[in-house]
């Protein structure tokens, strides 16, 4: 021990010595400590701040407007509109273009841009899309510095990444971090999902910020976060950057997507799938059922045939296909490829319009406050129970049940009509799960 400590007392005097500045080097470049200041110099004039101002609901009746009226109901004298925050990427500094996220917008009054140089703009929203939560707003294209659109698809697991927002509303902020995961999917946060997950920061505030790599390339548009409360636990995620391009393509030349119907139900191939159908990959989708008359079954799609690919892309799990379906718009051909008793073989369709959301008459449901539903019928026969209205933040709203939803079971309990549902929810016990057929997908949605 003292033979040990004679050794250290010479090494510790030493290291004591020392300047303050000694230790061990920074590694440099040319001489310059490496920053990342130089790449953000670029892109942080494209991530700008979104204020929105949403009025409470019924503020655009002219009743709200009349104070003889409020005070006669005890409603406030002035209705307090709600304000908000959060994020957006200039996208095209040519048109004005900025992309956001739909929960950001959603039911505003008045939206505000404010960029890096505290310019200030009056926006116009374009379109909006609930199902994949992107938004564009247009501004006045005055001297504006846009973001390059990278490709997501490239991206892999590892890969370094920035996110710039405005969180907590404090000001444009940095974080950095890697690629978690690809291909998030099975969240619940929205309707179509593919998401990047990412450890860099992101918190309320940040939502319809940008992220982005290395190159300085927007590949995704922050979302939300996994966090128990509410703040940043490592956990976030952003919509693709090749999402949000198909998107804005269709809000710019629409001012919405204009999804349509392909007609299959498919199922993920798992390895024992594979080993059952006798296939030498493990990659692709199985095609449970096709619908009669589909555009699936006119291109020749059958039962058991397994999905490799849509228009060159391959088709990861049933929600990938979903997704990537779900961005063709309607009346627009897809190329599969697909694999039938190992053959691979190459089909193309056509994309169809959603079955219209309408019913010879519609009832309110108790257990579904805010959705009016009807029977669809055919040759005088109830075949469906299909959602024709739901008003946006109400409680069917918030379960997840949209327009043009056919809701097919509850409890496992089939039902073609508004009497048998109506009948079914009666009998049945909480919590209720209804099968809700919603295009090609077929999810189910819990009321507790």
């Amino acid at each position: 021990m003292h033979a040990i400590l004679a050794l250290l007392v010479p090494l510790l005097a030493a290291l004591s010595s020392a300047p303050a500045a000694a230790g061990i080097a920074p590694v440099s470049i040319d001489g310059k400590v490496p920053s990342l200041a130089p790449l953000l110099a670029e892109v942080t004039p494209a991530v700008v701040n979104v204020a929105v101002t949403a009025g409470p609901a019924g503020y655009d009746n002219p009743l709200m407007q009349d104070p003889f009226f409020r005070r006669f109901f005890g409603l406030p004298e002035e209705p307090q509109p709600r304000q908000s925050a959060g994020s957006g990427v200039i996208i095209d500094a040519v048109n004005g273009y900025v992309l956001t996220n739909h929960h950001v917008v959603r039911g505003a009054r008045e939206i505000v841009v404010t960029l890096k140089d505290r310019r200030e703009f009056r926006a116009q929203l374009v379109g909006s899309d609930a199902g994949t939560d992107v938004a564009l707003l247009k501004i006045e294209p005055d001297k504006l510095k846009a973001l390059r659109l990278g490709d997501s698809d490239a991206l892999n697991v590892g890969d370094y990444v920035l996110a710039i927002g405005n969180p907590f509303g404090i000001g444009q902020t940095v974080t950095s971090g890697i690629v978690s995961a690809l291909g998030r999917s099975g969240l619940n946060i929205e309707g179509y999902e593919d998401f990047i997950q990412t450890d860099a920061a992101i918190n309320p505030g940040n939502s319809g910020g940008a992220l982005v790599n290395l190159r300085g390339e927007l590949v995704g548009i922050n979302t939300a976060i996994i966090g128990p409360t509410g703040g940043n636990v490592g956990i976030g995620f952003a919509v693709p950057s090749n999402m949000a391009r198909q998107v804005m393509a269709q809000l710019v030349k629409y001012g919405e997507v204009r999804r349509g119907r392909f007609g299959v139900i498919t199922q993920d191939l798992t390895p024992e799938l594979a080993k059952a159908l006798n296939l030498k990959t493990a990659e692709g989708v199985v095609v449970v059922s096709v619908a009669a008359g589909g555009p699936a079954e006119r291109a020749g799609l059958k039962r058991g045939d397994v999905v490799v690919s849509i228009n060159g892309r391959k088709a990861r799990s049933s929600a990938d296909l979903r997704n990537q379906v779900g961005l063709v718009p309607v009346g627009e051909e897809i190329e599969l490829k697909i694999l039938r008793a190992s053959e691979e073989r190459t089909v193309r369709a056509r994309i169809e319009p959603l079955p219209g959301a309408s019913a010879r008459t519609t009832q309110a449901v108790p257990e579904l406050a805010g959705a009016s539903v009807g029977t669809l019928e055919a040759n005088g026969e109830p075949q469906a129970v299909i959602v024709v209205r739901v008003a946006e933040g109400s409680p069917a709203w918030n379960h997840g049940l949209r327009e043009k939803d056919q809701i097919a079971a509850v409890n496992r309990r089939k039902v073609r009509s508004v009497n048998e549902l109506l009948a079914a929810l009666r009998a049945a016990t909480r919590p209720i799960a209804l099968s809700v057929i919603r295009g090609d997908y077929v999810f189910a949605i819990v009321l507790r």
